[in-house]
């Protein structure tokens, strides 16, 4: 039974679980939403059919994973899942290792520091974040999910990553950008990406908003985390944004040693 379970676990391609994929796809639905849900908006968003989706709700409110207002008769998310997020925190050599990194930057220049884990290429999580003790910052929520080709991480993710060129100008065509560069202009900075070790996103992704990014990579020489610092282009100019370049650039190197 052992040696099954061991193949199993080995595969390259995962069998599909359908209940585990429906929860999954609930919980993400309920961290999307702002209000609270009913079984029906749920079943209907998701295409579930509303018994499965009321038994599959069930046994995530038993779990402590989803709350029940017995009077709404609405469902949100519970907080059994910051007790699941505390133990990945809490166990995530890298997260140890790249929160000192995180404050250095902070402490030197006037940005918000993250790390990022790359998920795949459409997205990634924040798991640590680091502010300057300014009045005026930007917010990023850690665990967070965010777009992975976005902004200089998705210029980073497509020089470092481990994706094709044909998968990547496919999602290309699909992001949105508040500012959006050329096709053959973000194919140019995803060189100079690979030539510098970092990259620079300036208010591409987000007017008024300049994203420095660098990549951490896994044993095989792929992008498996991301060091990103953001600022307001009115206070990240020139020698800052090449000094924040080379910073982060630097603690990447250093962490991806310890990958």
């Amino acid at each position: 039974m052992d040696e099954r379970v061991d193949a199993a676990e080995s595969a390259s391609t995962p069998r599909s679980v359908p209940a585990v994929t429906r929860a999954i796809a609930i919980l993400r639905l309920l961290a999307a939403s702002r209000t609270p849900l009913g079984v029906n908006m749920i079943a209907s968003k998701l295409g579930i059919v509303p018994s499965t989706c009321l038994h599959i709700l069930r046994v995530l409110v038993a779990e402590e994973l989803v709350a029940f207002d017995a009077e709404a008769k609405r469902y949100t998310l519970d907080a059994g899942l910051l007790t699941l997020a505390r133990s990945y925190l809490r166990s995530s050599s890298f997260g140890q290792r790249v929160q000192p990194r995180l404050e250095e930057i902070v402490g030197r220049f006037p940005v918000t520091a993250l790390a990022t884990r790359i998920l795949n290429l459409d997205h990634m999580v924040v798991v640590a974040t680091a502010r300057a003790q300014a009045a005026m910052h930007i917010a990023v929520e850690l665990g967070s999910r965010q777009p992975a080709l976005m902004s200089a991480t998705g210029r980073c993710l497509a020089a470092f990553g481990e994706y094709s060129a044909k998968q990547i100008e496919g999602r290309f065509e699909q992001l949105r950008w508040d500012n959006p560069p050329t096709r053959d202009t973000w194919l140019a900075e995803v060189e100079e990406a690979r030539r510098r070790g970092y990259s620079v996103d300036l208010g591409n992704y987000l007017r008024g908003v300049t994203v420095i990014a660098a990549p951490v990579l896994d044993a095989r020489g792929h992008m498996a985390h991301a060091l990103v610092a953001l600022g307001f282009s009115d206070e990240i100019r020139d020698e800052n944004l090449l000094r924040i370049g080379t910073a982060l650039c630097s603690a990447a190197t250093d962490l991806t040693a310890g990958e």
